[in-house]
Formats: C-alpha cells, structure tokens, sequence
C-alpha cells in the first residue's frame, strides 16, 4: 500500500509538473509566433525571435515544437492563424481577457464560452472589459549575476526610451509605450542587459478580490482557460482575498 502511496506521489508531482512545462511551453509558441509574425522568420534578422528562442532553448522546449510555431507565422503547411481577443466576467464580476491564437475561430470561441459558462462566468461583448486594462511593453531584467546596481539600470533604461521602473528582490521590470519597446529592448541588449522577458503585454489598472466562496470556481475557470491549446494568454484583474494563496 504504501509503494502504490508514493508511485502516486511521484505520478502525481510528474503530471503536475508537465502541466506547469506544458503552459510555459504554450506561450513561449505565443511569443515565437508573434516575433516571427512581425518581423523577420530568420533568426539572424530578428532580435525578438532571437530573444524567445533563447528562452525556449533555456526552457528545453524541443526544437520541433519551436519550428511549429515560427511554421504557423509564415504560413507553411497552408493552415493561417489569427490572434483573436475574448473578453467576459469571471464568477464574482471579475474582469477576464483571453488572447487566443487559432486556425479554427469556431471551435475556439465554443471552447472559451463554455468554460466561462462551466465556471459560473459570461463570455462579453468586444469592449466589455477592455477598457480596464492598459497594453504596455514590458521587459525584464533578472538581479541573478548582474552587475549593476538599482540606479544604474534606472539610468540606462530611461536613456533607452522606457518610461518606469519597478525593482524587487529577484529583478527589475521595466515598462515602455507598446511602440517604444523594440527600441528600448535593443538599447539595453546593446548595453550587455541579458533580457529574460521582452513583449507587449496588458495590465489590469485596478483588481478586484476574488469572493471567498468564488475562488475555487474562478481558480477552475482560470485553468480551464489555460490548458486550451488554442489560448495564448489570460489577463486578470483579479487577486486572491488577503491570507488566501
């Protein structure tokens, strides 16, 4: 009894993990599709493509799924991706946004309805929560091996075109014009910052606690959305009542 206990200890740690590598997987392809959408597909010519594929080289992603995502970008194999935006209410009124990357807007506009619907949520209308968030650069710059103090990075990120910064104990974020950050992304990297994070992302403006007895069905709505592999990203504005984790 307790050999089966601890094989399924170890299983169940094995599935959660590959669950957490599968999400990190999903929008490291997020991120190589957009890189390669918008510029060039060769690497070479390519800082952001550059940049994601080192992430997925650190992140051990298999060279063949990281060809599948540049493939989607530049069309190979016929199937054409769009990038679409749902927007809806979590349980307890929460506001919600979906970024999704499909080749089938039916199937995934189905799929995320009904897991706002399951998780006692509503699919809104285009607009409908938008409005609350702001789309923003954002890059970041990890304190691990860095040789450079709060200041200076302040410094050189100002110079480079960002327009805030935020520090905390493990590395600096630092905020740009969605415009501007190809530009300050190239100036730190110029600079000798190795950048762990580098996109155009959304950030709530406010959040709104989660109702105590909402959090277990807005924490299912949540991976729900996340495990769908048509979903790229899911934006909140959101947090967890205080003392809950």
């Amino acid at each position: 009894m307790s050999g089966h206990s601890k094989w399924h200890n170890i299983q169940g740690r094995k599935n959660a993990q590959d669950a957490k590598r599968g999400k990190i997987f999903q929008k490291i392809s997020r991120d190589l599709y957009q890189a390669a959408k918008a510029g060039d597909p060769d690497p070479a010519n390519n800082p952001q493509l550059r940049l994601v594929m080192d992430k997925a080289r650190a992140a051990n992603m298999p060279k063949d799924n990281v060809q599948r995502a540049i493939d989607k970008a530049t069309g190979v194999g016929g199937a054409k991706f769009e990038e679409i935006t749902y927007e809806g209410y979590g349980p307890g009124g929460t506001a919600v946004m979906v970024s999704a990357l499909t080749d089938n807007k039916n199937r995934t506009a189905a799929a995320v309805r009904s897991a706002f619907t399951h998780h006692g949520g509503s699919l809104g209308a285009a607009g409908s929560v938008s409005y609350m968030f702001d789309r923003k650069g954002y890059v970041v710059i990890l304190r691990d091996g860095l040789d450079a103090d709060e200041d200076t990075v302040l410094m050189d990120a100002l110079d480079a075109g960002a327009d805030d910064m935020t520090a905390t104990d493990t590395s600096f974020e630092i905020f740009t014009d969605p415009s501007s950050l190809p530009a300050v992304r190239d100036a730190l990297q110029e600079k000798g910052y190795d950048l762990d994070t580098a996109e155009v992302t959304m950030f709530p403006q406010n959040t709104t606690p989660i109702p105590e007895d909402k959090i277990s069905q807005y924490q299912g709505l949540i991976d729900e959305l996340e495990d769908n592999d048509d979903v790229a990203d899911v934006y909140e504005a959101a947090t967890m009542p205080e003392g809950v984790e």
